[in-house]
């Protein structure tokens, strides 16, 4: 036998086990996609609402936010659906009211599990930095994908 054939069974026989243990394992990364197979993120209200980029972002985040939070809420695999209708962000500068001189921000949509449509909005608080003017795109982004997190926290937990 050559080293080229030698190498190609061990390759072989490398990706095989990894397959296979990927697979065999209750959370691994087969378990993840399966989750992200069944979630559906309706941004069409938000983009007429507010508009790219913000619907953008929170299309790129909340499949992958929602699939975090099922499988934590030990539920990956459950069919969601979510349309997002609005996303308020505070002041960028802060001194908004909220707790040491935080902003708040919201975002309000309607998640339907299991033909169920309820109604729900997560906020959370957003402490400006000194290099949040000069990055403000990317400070936005943050605040976005904070958001998507938090509304997935609550509907993997059925609020």
């Amino acid at each position: 036998m050559s080293a080229f054939e030698v190498m190609r069974s061990a390759s072989l026989g490398v990706f095989g086990a990894i397959a296979l243990a990927c697979a065999s394992a209750p959370g691994g990364a087969f378990a993840l996609t399966r989750a992200v197979s069944v979630i559906h993120v309706n941004v069409a209200p938000l983009r007429e609402n507010a508009g790219d980029p913000t619907a953008a972002w929170v299309a790129q985040a909340m499949p992958g936010a929602l699939a975090q939070a099922l499988a934590e809420a030990g539920r990956p695999g459950t069919p969601v659906s979510v349309r997002i209708d609005y996303v308020m962000l505070g002041p960028n500068s802060g001194n908004a009211g909220g707790p040491a001189g935080s902003s708040p921000d919201q975002m309000v949509g309607v998640v339907i599990v299991g033909g169920v449509a309820r109604p729900l909005r997560a906020q959370t608080w957003y402490y400006p930095a000194e290099s949040d003017p000069a990055t403000i795109e990317q400070s936005n982004y943050d605040r976005v994908f904070q958001l998507s997190r938090a509304l997935a926290y609550w509907a993997a937990r059925g609020y």
